[in-house]
This record gives C-alpha cells, sequence and structure tokens, in this order.
C-alpha cells in the first residue's frame, strides 16, 4: 500500500522544476526519502546495541564540537 503526501516548495524553486518537466518529481522525492529512512533505520539499529546514557552523549557532542570549532579557527 502507498500514500500520498503534499509537499511545500519555494516558487523559486518549482518556476524550475516546472522548467523541467521531463524529470519525474516525485521520484525524485521518494527516492530522497527512502535514502534518508534507510540511514535513520541503520543508527536506530546501532542506537540500540548502544550502552552509552544520554549523559554521555551530551558528554561526547560537547567535545566533538568543541574539536570542530577549534579546528575551524586555527
Amino acid at each position: 500500500m502507498t500514500k500520498n503526501m503534499t509537499l511545500s516548495i519555494p516558487e523559486e524553486i518549482h518556476e524550475i522544476m516546472r522548467r523541467h518537466r521531463e524529470i519525474r518529481w516525485s521520484e525524485i522525492a521518494r527516492s530522497a526519502i527512502l535514502e534518508h529512512v534507510e540511514k535513520l533505520a541503520m543508527m536506530d539499529k546501532l542506537a540500540s546495541k548502544s550502552k552509552l546514557t544520554m549523559k554521555d552523549i551530551s558528554e561526547i557532542n560537547k567535545k566533538v564540537k568543541k574539536g570542530l570549532y577549534a579546528k575551524i579557527n586555527e
């Protein structure tokens, strides 16, 4: 069974899409959504096996951001 979805897009993008009617835009959207859902499923699978707590994750997140900030500002 399939479900329908309505998307809102900016007018500028819609204008470009109208100039390229040969492209199946619904297939482009479907493909992008599927790719994202597959990544989420993989992340969920990995996370379900993790023993990290939310506190652990928050600390790791802070360290990563601090390291990225330092790297950017070198």
